[in-house]
């Protein structure tokens, strides 16, 4: 197995971590405590649990951290949904963000399967 700094899926997460820090900058300063934290910590719990799972002994420890990465893609194209909603993000970052988010999706699902097999 690879180093996990390695895996396309890791890479991708992390990129757009970057991308949700990015854009989550131009968020009110009254959302800090708010949707800013919490899409902010969305991201970071992809690449996070990515590296944590690959990083366990086992097959069903390793699947259990993808699922939770997984979930956290979900959650965090929910809060971009929201960010857009309360106008914080333009129609073309709603796009572009979605279109990494699920671009992570296909590559975290290949991975889950991957390890399922």
């Amino acid at each position: 197995m690879k180093d996990f700094t390695e895996l396309e899926v890791w890479i991708k997460s992390r990129k757009l971590a970057n991308i949700i820090y990015s854009l989550s900058k131009g968020f009110p300063g009254s959302e800090i405590h708010g949707l800013t934290l919490q899409i902010r910590r969305a991201a970071i719990s992809v690449p996070s649990n990515i590296a944590e799972g690959v990083g366990r002994n086992t097959k069903k420890d390793t699947l259990q951290f993808l699922y939770i990465a997984r979930g956290s893609l979900f959650e965090l194209e929910t809060q971009i949904y929201l960010a857009f909603d309360q106008n914080f993000i333009k129609d073309e970052h709603l796009k572009s963000s979605l279109e990494e988010v699920r671009h992570c999706k296909r590559l975290l699902n290949g991975f889950i399967n991957y390890y399922q097999d």
